[in-house]
């Protein structure tokens, strides 16, 4: 009888932290539920317990999505190709690849056994792994993807618990693969150790390419899970001092619900409503709603518009007679952050 209640206490325990990770996921844990965000989220990326649900999460997309989430197109430059892997259920991957050599860099490669149907199908060997972040749905494929490429290069943070790395990489580091040359640029906020990579444009005479990670999306930005409204501000900035022209291939397919918060916090912005209105024709066909470009965001991503005053009405924030400009951006960045996190469709 104490063997059978001890089992059913585990059963107990299982399914609970199950359901907190699984709110974890959906983005329905704000961090205002501090002991159970707490919970979940060291659960998450502290145990094995997290990587078992990222394995289960794997299986059912891989069930639920036999072709992917959504259809991508890829994009070629002279001599360079970005081919958008959709992964998981909402998730994107990046192969880059260097046409001339037949090298190929892939970016948070989550799911090893899509990302390696993308390479043989163009032809190309792995040389290089772009780790933006320690979490799962992001690192999940490293390992795999490491032990068949035995020279594959693992890029990330060391203040992130990046799977497989080989190469600890810090602020405005350069790395090449081939005649591929990128930028990495540390900016915490999401987690301690997040990066994002910019793949030069001269690599094949292009426009450059930020993969952001869960840094920024299409209108919307990450949450703030391992760090403060002013550490995301400034890795925001960083992101807002690219050419306007870089094209912008974020981590996962969020434009739908970020453009219709956007509208929430920003109504009257006309240049949204034109974006809302493609990427909804480009969602009911299933379609890829990247890249968009950083002069794009600049105009209707809330969370790099806190200096712009027509956010600051729409929020009914007011700037202190004695605060700090950056305090008072970092403010209105946080409040934009926890409506977002509030946020449901109506």
């Amino acid at each position: 009888m104490p063997a059978l209640l001890m089992l059913g206490s585990v059963a107990l325990l299982c399914c609970v932290i199950v359901l907190l990770l699984r709110r974890l996921h959906r983005g329905l844990m704000a961090r205002t539920e501090k002991p159970l965000f707490k919970i979940a989220y060291g659960l998450y990326t502290r145990t094995r317990l997290g990587y078992w649900f990222y394995k289960r999460q794997l299986k059912r997309a891989r069930e639920r999505y036999p072709h992917g989430h959504s259809s991508t197109q890829a994009i070629v430059f002279s001599g360079v190709k970005v081919v958008p892997i959709p992964v998981l259920s909402d998730n994107y991957s990046y192969l880059v690849i260097d046409t001339t050599s037949s090298l190929a860099v892939a970016v948070d490669p989550s799911d090893p056994v899509v990302v390696q149907t993308y390479l043989d199908r163009e032809g190309v060997s792995l040389e290089a792994i772009l780790c933006t972040h320690k979490h799962w749905d992001h690192s999940g494929g490293n390992k795999a993807l490491k032990k068949h490429y035995k020279s594959c290069r693992v890029y990330g943070s060391s203040c992130d618990d990046i799977p497989e790395l080989t190469h600890p990489l810090s602020d405005r580091d350069l790395l090449s693969v081939g005649r591929l040359q990128f930028q990495a640029y540390f900016t915490p906020g999401h987690t301690v150790g997040h990066m994002i990579y910019v793949l030069d444009g001269k690599s094949g005479d292009g426009p450059d390419c930020l993969f952001s990670g869960d840094l920024l999306f299409l209108a919307g930005c990450g949450r703030m899970f391992e760090g403060s409204a002013e550490t995301m501000l400034g890795s925001l900035d960083t992101v807002t001092s690219l050419n306007d022209s870089t094209l912008l291939w974020p981590g996962h397919e969020y434009a739908m619900d970020n453009l219709k918060f956007a509208e929430v916090v920003e109504p009257e912005n006309t240049i949204r409503d034109r974006k809302f209105q493609w990427v909804s024709q480009q969602r009911l066909e299933k379609k890829c709603t990247c890249p968009s470009t950083i002069g794009e965001e600049k105009e209707y991503n809330p969370f790099l518009r806190t200096h712009c005053r027509d956010l600051h009405m729409a929020l009914d924030l007011q700037r202190g007679p004695e605060e700090e400009w950056s305090h008072f951006r970092a403010r209105v960045l946080e409040e934009v952050r926890r409506r977002k996190d509030l946020f449901k469709e109506r």
